[in-house]
């Protein structure tokens, strides 16, 4: 009973250290990707999902933004075809009084 109370320990212990160590790996990738998206600050050439519209089981419309422009992409088990493209619509702005 003595052996198996120790050997259960161990491992709970040897668990205990995996988990905070992954734990810690997380924050600290976290950190840096945070970081560096914070430091980049180019937003303009972040690719952006916008909307999908399924039409199969394994196809679909894809509408994505990147450097301000829309793609409209369709997305099959053969590949992707772009569908259209256009300039993003400009941001408006509340009204000034």
């Amino acid at each position: 009973m003595n052996d198996f109370l120790l050997q259960t320990g161990g491992t709970l212990l040897a668990l205990a250290a995996v988990l905070a160590l992954a734990w810690a790996t997380l924050r600290l990738l976290r950190g840096r990707i945070g970081g560096a998206r914070a430091a980049g600050g180019a937003d303009d050439d972040a690719l952006r999902f916008v909307r999908a519209l399924p039409l199969g089981t394994r196809e679909r419309v894809v509408l994505m933004e990147h450097r301000g422009e829309r793609w409209m992409l369709g997305v099959s088990a053969g590949g992707i075809s772009v569908l259209g493209r256009w300039p993003a619509a400009a941001k408006e702005k509340p009204p000034s009084d």
